[in-house]
């Protein structure tokens, strides 16, 4: 079973980037297992914090991300661009310097949007830092979800089957990429 820690680059409660989040574990296949890395508590990146005993929300961070097998990103698109938490996040998790708890692992990238591109802009511009970070993010599918406040029902379920089956196929390509890659020590 691979670990998928699950990024939710929105921070609002009722984000759709969470309603997909919550709808993934009923669509993957069974070899996935999903938790939360959680982005909404860390501190703004200063390296001016990075003692001996950097705040505690990064260590815990650093920490869920290197337990991770993989890193799945759900991000929203703000001003063609990803939320300042999610870069925020991306920062925290590449420090300090040589010690990055992103290196080497595997990585996708949903992008969505209420409007017609899906968070596109939003999920190449994630692609870039990604690559900067050393997560060798999946070239394909992509997934950039448009119209993405039509997609659930009044409960937060995923309720449209053309995009349901699209998640199923694109978790499953998801599973095969994460098994081109070595598990992290000790699991």
């Amino acid at each position: 079973m691979a670990k998928v820690g699950l990024i939710v680059g929105s921070l609002r409660t009722g984000a759709f980037t969470r309603l997909m989040a919550r709808a993934l574990p009923e669509l993957a296949p069974s070899s996935l297992e999903f938790f939360t890395l959680e982005i909404g508590d860390l501190p703004f990146y200063n390296e001016d914090l990075e003692t001996g005993s950097p705040p505690a929300p990064w260590t815990r961070f650093r920490h869920q991300v290197r337990s991770a097998d993989g890193i799945l990103f759900i991000t929203p698109e703000y001003n063609r661009s990803i939320p300042g938490v999610l870069k925020n996040a991306l920062d925290v998790g590449s420090r300090p310097w040589g010690q990055s708890a992103w290196d080497g692992k595997p990585a996708a990238v949903i992008g969505q949007s209420p409007g017609a591109l899906g968070g596109m802009a939003a999920a190449h511009h994630l692609r870039q830092v990604l690559l900067a970070v050393n997560l060798a993010a999946m070239p394909h599918p992509e997934a950039y979800i448009p119209a993405v406040a039509t997609l659930f029902d009044d409960s937060g379920r995923l309720q449209n089957a053309p995009t349901r089956e699209f998640m199923t196929g694109f978790l499953q390509a998801f599973a095969t990429w994460l098994e081109r890659f070595p598990r992290p020590s000790g699991q």
